[in-house]
């Protein structure tokens, strides 16, 4: 076994089945036991459970009856369709489901060696950043000799149930599964990064533009593995479970099984009055209830398509509970989708990879401010910056940025009535190039992207951002919750992503010897104007700020053939001698020799105003040198306090 791979509850198979070979007596899972407390915590089923092992349910019990399919899968009486639509998608792709099903033809059924058979099975979920494998025996709930929970249209095909009590275990009981999203069961299938997104407030079904992005980004993220569900959501008029007039059922999960962009021949395009059709396959988890309207199984669309047609296409019909339809249709009657992409980190694929970060962290209260770390949304101005803060940068012009902000698996706690997820979601700030402290009170800073805050698992949002450095900060939506977290950032170039903790520099012994800080000081330059833009230079003008402060000094990026350059860098100063000025300079950047152009000399001390000011600029020296042509607009802060800002 990979030793990245974390055994739930310290269970080794091998040495389990070893264990029950040679004592010759079938595993029972002392961990997850065959009773009612493994069944429910607060709602008993009607009669009483029967606990039985397939080979009392059929004659030739198998894992796998002629492979694995999305039409394998039959949900039972618990409501999980949710988990029954991942385990659909799921069956679509092999290198996914044979990672939760590790060695599969190992564990299955082996007729001509029965005593090999020990009545445990293996099987593995991404949990919170780590693959955790989940031992279970095979005695299923049952009632009439039958299964009662998710279950095979083969009679003696027992992967899907194996596979549920296995995820049951992992989350307390049978019934801590009944509701939940199908994205975040395949997060744990996957550890794919998911997306949800509501069709309705996106306007996806008026906004033909938005509906043709969608359709674009959903075909690619089929295209590279990815899995896809959907559901319509109950609204004031709607109850759940109650099927629409179209035949789709409220408040249920369904499979993206595939979908297609068809080119239409001269006969068709004819008869649709289109060249191409946008279509979208589904799966109804319980294998029967269809959509009954256009491209449905007997509508009139497909009478005027040929078999041969149909086949070529690749269309087909039968009456499984899968069902073919436009993807306007879809946009249309569908509230919600999740989109749980797999991000290729891979350095040997042909295509797009991605680098990838991943930190574990925790929103934690204390009463002393500067130690708490759960400080809530972005509108708790006195606390939001007490939440933890991650850096990263972004090293390319513009880069594109995905997030992924992941809170603990709450489901464990549903028996004491806590099982409900938090709302999340996380903040991103362009701040200083130079910042390597914690940020204390939004000033310079810009704001730049903010998430969705939602009470789900996994909130996502995907970014282009230019270069620069950046700080994210994940929070709840109420402060004071205590929870753990997980924060995954995809780039196209390394992002250093890390949590900054230190809230100002560390007194070392060095510190008595060279100096400790006294100041710390802010600046951001806005822009710079040259006032001779409208004489005739002799050479063009490439633009760049040099920030200088005691021996260190910041540089902003050249902009390309400007004489009114917009900068906005932002620089952060931890300063040891406060009568040492800071001096920025203006230069203009030259293949040869890059060339002085002006300075201001800024004395930086906390009196100084704080709002915009423009500054003349001037020759080399003192602030009294000669005036030169242009202005500087800067902004500075400064504080003899270093946790301040």
């Amino acid at each position: 076994m990979s030793s990245s791979v974390q055994l739930f509850r310290d269970q080794k198979y091998h040495e389990l089945k070893r264990q029950c070979i040679q004592q010759r007596q079938l595993f029972e899972d002392p961990e997850f036991p065959a009773s009612d407390e493994s069944l429910f915590y607060q709602s008993a089923p009607p009669r009483k459970v029967e606990w039985k092992r397939p080979k009392d349910l059929c004659e030739d019990p198998h894992l796998f009856v002629n492979g694995i399919s999305s039409h394998d899968l039959h949900q039972g009486i618990l409501g999980n369709c949710w988990f029954v639509a991942a385990c659909s998608c799921l069956a679509l792709r092999e290198s996914l489901w044979q990672q939760v099903i590790p060695d599969f033809n190992e564990q299955e059924w082996d007729p001509k060696n029965p005593e090999e058979y020990a009545g445990i099975f293996r099987f593995r979920f991404w949990c919170f950043g780590e693959w955790t494998e989940v031992v279970v025996d095979d005695l299923l709930p049952t009632m009439d000799g039958k299964l009662i929970y998710c279950h095979s249209n083969v009679k003696n095909e027992f992967w899907s149930a194996l596979l549920e009590k296995a995820y049951a275990k992992l989350a307390g009981s049978y019934e801590a599964l009944d509701g939940g999203s199908a994205a975040d069961a395949i997060v744990d299938f996957t550890g794919a990064v998911a997306e949800s997104i509501d069709l309705v407030q996106g306007k996806y079904g008026e906004i033909i533009s938005e509906q043709m992005k969608l359709f674009e980004d959903l075909l690619k993220v089929h295209k590279r593995g990815g899995l896809i569900s959907c559901s319509i959501t109950a609204s004031s008029g709607r109850t759940n479970e109650v099927e629409t007039e179209m035949g789709l059922v409220v408040g249920h999960a369904y499979s993206v099984t595939a979908i297609r962009k068809l080119r239409l021949g001269e006969r068709l395009i004819f008869s649709f009055k289109a060249e191409k059709l946008f279509m979208i396959r589904l799966r109804n988890p319980w294998g029967k209830r269809e959509w009954n309207g256009a491209w449905s199984d007997n509508s009139e669309e497909w009478k005027k398509v040929s078999k041969s047609e149909s086949k070529s296409l690749g269309l087909t019909l039968e009456n499984d509970g899968e069902f073919w339809m436009t993807f306007e249709d879809w946009c249309k009657n569908f509230t919600d989708v999740d989109i749980c992409r797999i991000v290729n980190t891979s350095y040997f694929s042909i295509h797009k990879t991605w680098e990838k970060k991943m930190m574990h962290g925790a929103w934690a209260k204390d009463s002393e401010p500067l130690l708490n770390r759960s400080g809530g949304c972005f509108d708790n101005n006195e606390t939001f910056l007490q939440n933890p803060q991650y850096i990263f940068d972004v090293k390319k012009t513009e880069d594109k940025v995905l997030v992924s902000l992941q809170q603990e698996d709450r489901r464990k706690y549903k028996k004491e009535g806590k099982g409900d997820s938090f709302p999340i979601g996380f903040e991103i700030f362009k701040v200083e190039d130079n910042r390597s402290y914690r940020l204390h009170k939004l000033t310079v800073q810009e704001r730049v992207a903010t998430s969705l805050y939602i009470n789900t698992r996994t909130v996502f949002l995907k970014r282009i951002l230019k270069k620069g450095r950046y700080i994210l900060i994940p929070t709840t939506y109420h402060p004071g919750i205590v929870t753990k977290f997980i924060l995954r950032l995809f780039t196209d170039v390394p992002s250093k992503l890390r949590e900054l903790k230190a809230d100002k520099p560390k007194m070392t012994c060095w510190s008595l010897l060279c100096g400790y800080p006294r100041r710390v000081t802010q600046i951001k330059i806005h822009s710079a104007e040259d006032s001779q833009k409208y004489t005739n230079r002799t050479y063009n003008q490439y633009p760049y700020v040099l920030i200088k402060c005691e021996n260190q000094s910041m540089r902003s990026p050249v902009q390309h053939d400007t004489s009114n350059a917009i900068f906005d860098t932002q620089v952060i100063f931890y300063r040891k001698n406060i009568d040492s000025p800071i001096i920025v300079q203006v230069w203009n950047s030259n293949v040869l020799c890059d060339q002085f152009l002006g300075q201001a000399v800024l004395a930086a001390s906390p009196s100084d105003p704080r709002e915009e000011q423009t500054l003349q600029l001037r020759g080399r020296g003192s602030r009294e040198a000669v005036e030169v042509p242009g202005h500087i607009t800067v902004k500075v802060f400064s504080s003899d306090d270093l946790v301040e800002l």
